[in-house]
């Protein structure tokens, strides 16, 4: 027989006793409602959670037991069981088994109760209920789990550990396990003193997270500890507060308040007791059941006015704005003292008192200089997090990633760490895959313009200017708040500005990301870059480009056919442009400051052709456009440019290197296909003179191709000779492409 639940067995017990009070025969079903009724958590689920009428429920209930059949005084009978109630018995087994539990609960009885014929106790629940059978079931199987998990937290009173305490840490008592506080000592000094306080001697520490908040609360948890306190905060002890754990499971009306309540007392009875909650903006609404219950912070104000307990509270500003400021109350009680990020001189001596530490944990060595490094690192290149906690972030993930590699080499000597173990690190948390620009050999970004003059002709000038703010940023000689260049390309479609920003972005080994400004051309659409205001569609999708930059910190972002957007993404642009930042919908930063922005621009293509003729006579395509180029885009807008790039126009000797690189792509495609490709030189005189043109530039050469080179090679390819391969011999006949 499967053992039954304390809560049954009392309910069972109790129905028993209803039935000898009573004089009755059988125990029935009913009588075990009434043992059930004097159970908190069925009492919930019944009336609180299904909204049935207790009063009612009740009345009813007692008036069909007290219409019951009576021994008469004097005869002595026995107490048996009712068919209904062996039945629903029977039943509640099959279901508990079924479930696969240990224990037979009342949950199952109850579900056995509802499916009994002609039983008072089925028709009286289905009556009153507001829900359904299943969600009544469910709702009685999470309040009995859950009293049974607190029956067996209250019993660890019999060990001897009071149950507040698991929801709190002794922070005196964890101190080995920490890293020492280096420096702050305003911060703490600060901190004791408001500590010392008669009234609202209770410090509430504001800063970003990563500045060291923490780490304050455990410098001075080290203090009580070495009695390096004013006396009158000698012999006291800090207890964190788990409010996580405080709130997990405190479903049931008044569960979070008592378990509360507990807390406080414990550690008022405990005395000389500082309380510490993290987040303490948390606590605002905590445990709040229904509109005008009180939250955490609202029971905890005693504690506060009376004094006997301390508490030290950490926040953000954004979180204390959105959350802490609407409790006036609440606000009024604490002394906000501001945790500032600390200068990089001050996270340089940080990081050299924890160097020990780090060192015995991973088994390694710092290298001297690897702290600054470290320090200068991320403060260049993790823009999103504050320092010291980026700066112990690179130390520590070197450490690991040595230690990994000492345990597969097997060797028991300390790995030594260098700059160059730091800056992979680093590459990995910022993604900064640039090789040109993340080496200490400058050898690959020295040739930067050679390889790309190789595979773009015609535009020297672009290419150097490009290559020439990569290399200035380099050398550290650029504003290190604005982007590594801010470039606008101008000139004639098909001449290579975009195909300019695809291969700076190959070469340099970066994602290029990519925007069509075609997309932005009404006023709307803007907000879609940084996000939707609130209460807007696409609020919850954030912003287009700032997600886009947060993923690829280090990328050649191409803006093409800026002249086509509306005019309120300049504005955006002049923040980017100015500033290296971008602020999104929700407050959330993305950071330029390793972007290289390139815009390219066809504004004034109509001008273009007219670059030739009367006063614009020797004036390129290009240059022509560039003067169109400053009445469209405002002054503002070009004075933040690093550079113009203008874009020479098409002549022969550029076709000619073009139509090469075509032909020769479209060779590396048919090697595949085990297919060489030879042309004789009237084809390609033919193809050179069919697709050049000043006014699409190189785009008519791939239309060339795929219209009449292309078709030939796919058939023959599909159905003809060229199935298994061979060379494809293209030549002229009658001003048409033939294939031999």
């Amino acid at each position: 027989m499967m053992e039954q639940t304390k809560y049954l067995q009392d309910a069972i017990n109790q129905a028993i006793l209803q039935a000898k009070s009573d004089r009755v025969e059988f125990v029935c079903p009913e009588h075990l409602l009434v043992g059930l009724m004097l159970q908190e958590p069925f009492k919930h689920s019944l009336f609180y959670e299904s909204g049935a009428d207790e009063k009612v429920f009740t009345e009813s209930l007692y008036a069909y037991l007290a219409h019951m059949e009576r021994v008469p005084q004097g005869i002595r009978y026995e107490l048996m069981l009712s068919s209904q109630m062996n039945r629903m018995m029977s039943t509640a087994l099959e279901y508990a088994i079924g479930a696969e539990t240990a224990h037979l609960d009342v949950p199952h009885v109850v579900n056995a109760m509802l499916y009994l014929e002609d039983s008072m106790a089925h028709d009286l629940i289905e009556k009153t209920i507001q829900c359904s059978k299943g969600e009544l079931i469910s709702s009685l199987t999470d309040a009995y789990e859950w009293e049974a998990d607190m029956d067996e937290m209250f019993e660890s009173e019999e060990t001897g550990q009071e149950p507040w305490r698991q929801f709190v840490t002794c922070m005196n008592d964890h101190l080995a396990e920490r890293n020492p506080l280096i420096g702050r000592q305003d911060e703490l000094e600060r901190t004791i003193q408001v500590l010392c306080r008669r009234e609202k001697n209770n410090p509430l520490h504001v800063g970003e997270s990563g500045v060291g908040k923490t780490a304050i609360v455990w410098g001075l948890a080290a203090l009580l500890e070495s009695r390096k306190v004013p006396e009158r905060l000698r012999g006291f002890h800090i207890y964190e507060l788990d409010l996580g754990s405080l709130i997990a499971g405190a479903q049931f009306r008044g569960d979070f308040e008592k378990r509360l309540k507990a807390i406080m007392e414990g550690i008022q009875k405990e005395g000389n007791a500082i309380v510490y909650i993290d987040e303490i903006h948390n606590l605002v609404g905590a445990g709040q059941s229904g509109e005008g219950a009180m939250d955490a912070s609202q029971m905890l104000r005693p504690y506060m006015e009376d004094g006997n307990i301390r508490f030290i509270g950490s926040t953000t500003y954004q979180e204390m704005n959105r959350y802490m400021n609407k409790q006036r109350g609440l606000m009024r009680r604490f002394q906000q003292i501001d945790i500032l990020e600390p200068s990089k001189e001050e996270t340089v001596k940080i990081l050299e008192g924890l160097q020990k530490k780090y060192e015995q944990y991973h088994h390694v060595e710092y290298e001297e200089g690897v702290m600054e490094y470290a320090v200068e690192m991320s403060a260049k290149y993790i823009s999103d997090r504050y320092l010291p906690d980026k700066a112990i972030d690179l130390i520590d993930e070197a450490g690991a990633m040595a230690e990994m590699k000492n345990k597969r080499k097997r060797t028991s000597k300390p790995s030594i760490i260098d700059k160059k173990e730091i800056s992979d690190v680093l590459t990995k948390i910022c993604k900064i895959n640039a090789e040109a620009l993340k080496s200490d050999d400058n050898s690959k970004l020295q040739n930067l313009t050679k390889r790309m003059m190789k595979q773009i002709y015609g535009q020297d000038e672009a290419i150097r200017q490009v290559v020439t703010s990569v290399e200035m940023s380099k050398a550290g000689l650029l504003d290190e708040d604005k982007p590594l260049a801010s470039l606008l390309f101008v000139g004639p479609t098909g001449v290579g500005k975009t195909e300019v920003a695809k291969v700076l972005a190959k070469e340099l080994g970066i994602e290029l990301v990519r925007f069509d400004m075609s997309e932005y051309t009404e006023k709307h659409t803007v907000a879609k870059l940084i996000g939707s205001p609130a209460g807007y569609v696409g609020y919850e999708d954030g912003g287009l480009l700032t997600d886009a930059i947060r993923k690829n910190p280090n990328c050649v972002l191409l803006l093409d056919e800026i002249e086509k957007a509306h005019s309120d993404i300049y504005n955006i642009l002049l923040q980017v442009m100015d500033y290296a930042r971008l602020t999104d919908n929700r407050g959330n930063k993305a950071d330029f400051k390793n972007v290289i922005v390139i815009m390219t621009s066809n504004a004034g293509a109509q001008f273009a052709g007219q670059a030739s003729i009367g006063f614009g006579k020797g004036m390129s395509a290009g240059e022509a456009m560039l003067q169109q180029v400053k009445k469209t885009f405002k002054p503002e807008f070009i004075n933040r440019l690093s550079g113009t790039v203008v874009f020479n126009d098409m002549d022969s000797t550029m076709a000619k290197l073009i139509l090469d690189k075509k032909l020769n792509q479209l060779k590396a495609k048919l090697k595949v296909k085990n297919v060489q490709m030879k042309l004789k030189p009237r084809a390609f005189d033919f193809l050179l003179e069919k697709g050049f043109t000043r006014q699409y530039g190189a785009r008519e050469m791939d239309r060339i191709i795929r219209k009449l080179l292309s078709p030939l090679l796919m058939n023959e390819i599909l159905y003809g000779s060229l199935k298994e391969g061979g060379t494809a011999i293209i030549d002229l006949k009658d001003n048409i492409l033939v294939l031999n």
